[in-house]
């Protein structure tokens, strides 16, 4: 019998037709709120930083503006609260051509103590994609005026 043994982090690998993106350089951030000692940058960056996080709760956008029409064969979003219990869910828009379709929607139950990370990775075939809009309600057990929570996300990747 012939065995390969593969590594944990095989799922993170991309072949050479799913390089990441350099969103900083392809593309225009337009965000609802952002915290200035957490900016978008530290979410969008090659190595994986800080991260983004809002500067008031309730439901939070963040949007891309291509300058050019791309090609997405792979979203990869991660998420990460180690201090709240809260349910929260996202969803992921792309406009291609002139029609708005829906990617993906998730829910999670972050807890600090059992799962406070989520990590997202989509196979797509967006083609032409305009704009990609991350739209984030990071306290869905609760009125979103009355939330005390804030919208953070760890890293986006986009392939």
């Amino acid at each position: 019998m012939r065995k390969v043994l593969s590594s944990r982090d095989e799922g993170n690998k991309l072949s050479e037709s799913d390089k990441w993106l350099d969103i900083e350089k392809i593309a225009v951030a337009e965000i609802s709120s952002e915290d200035p000692a957490f900016p978008i940058d530290g979410a969008m960056g090659k190595s994986e930083g800080a991260g983004w996080r809002a500067a008031e709760t309730g439901p939070q956008r963040i949007r891309l503006l291509f300058d050019e029409p791309q090609t997405i064969r792979r979203i990869q979003v991660h998420f990460v609260d180690r201090e709240s219990e809260r349910a929260q869910e996202f969803a992921l828009f792309a406009m291609v051509g002139d029609e708005l379709r829906e990617v993906a929607r998730q829910q999670w139950n972050f807890s600090p103590n059992g799962s406070p990370e989520q990590m997202e990775d989509y196979k797509v075939t967006l083609d032409g994609v305009k704009m990609l809009e991350l739209r984030i309600d990071p306290d869905r057990s609760h009125d979103p005026k009355q939330s005390k929570h804030v919208a953070s996300l760890r890293r986006l990747r986009l392939a």
